[in-house]
């Protein structure tokens, strides 16, 4: 039987050396990568909605007419798969309160698509196409479904990414509480 050597192997990367330059774009693009991270405190909230026109030849949207209202600022697309997940609970939504503003702006650019997407799936709230994202961009939004609570001073209160489920009784109690 032979006998057990109980020195620690020598690891196989010990003569590797890491660039330093390489160790610091490492950390760097970590930390930047974090940054970016807002989660669900965007630096808009707590701000002044950006106002906004959009027109798309049926419909107008001004979101600074809506002042003295709650308005439910909504961006979309027929296209974005979370977008049809959360299109249910909104329609409900402004059922179940008439009073409260829902606005969903789409991204779509094809016109004809997004005119029958409208009419088959009967959404009940003021929609508008914008194909440009202009005011998307005002509001930094980068992913669909984008959603903003906007009190009755025109201050945003709270964002949504992703589809939500608006017959959630937490979400309803904020809204109401607006």
């Amino acid at each position: 039987m032979r006998p057990v050597d109980f020195r620690p192997a020598e690891p196989y990367y010990k003569y590797v050396r890491f660039p330093r330059y390489l160790t610091s774009q490492v950390l760097l693009s970590l930390v930047l990568a974090t940054a970016c991270n807002r989660g669900a405190h965007p630096a808009q909230t707590g701000k002044m909605a950006p106002d906004f026109t959009v027109a798309d030849g049926t419909t107008t949207v001004q979101l600074s007419k809506y002042r003295g209202k709650v308005v439910l600022l909504n961006f979309w697309a027929t296209w974005c798969t979370p977008c049809l997940v959360e299109l249910p609970s909104l329609i409900q939504l402004h059922r179940d309160q008439p009073n409260l503003v829902i606005l969903g702006v789409s991204i779509d650019e094809d016109a004809d698509a997004y005119k029958n997407f409208v009419a088959r799936r009967h959404i009940n709230f003021t929609t508008v196409r914008d194909p440009s994202e202009s005011a998307a961009k005002l509001f930094h939004t980068e992913m669909w479904p984008e959603t903003y609570v906007i009190d009755r001073n025109g201050y945003i209160r709270s964002k949504y990414v992703g589809a939500t489920d608006w017959s959630d009784p937490e979400i309803r109690a904020f809204i109401k509480s607006l």
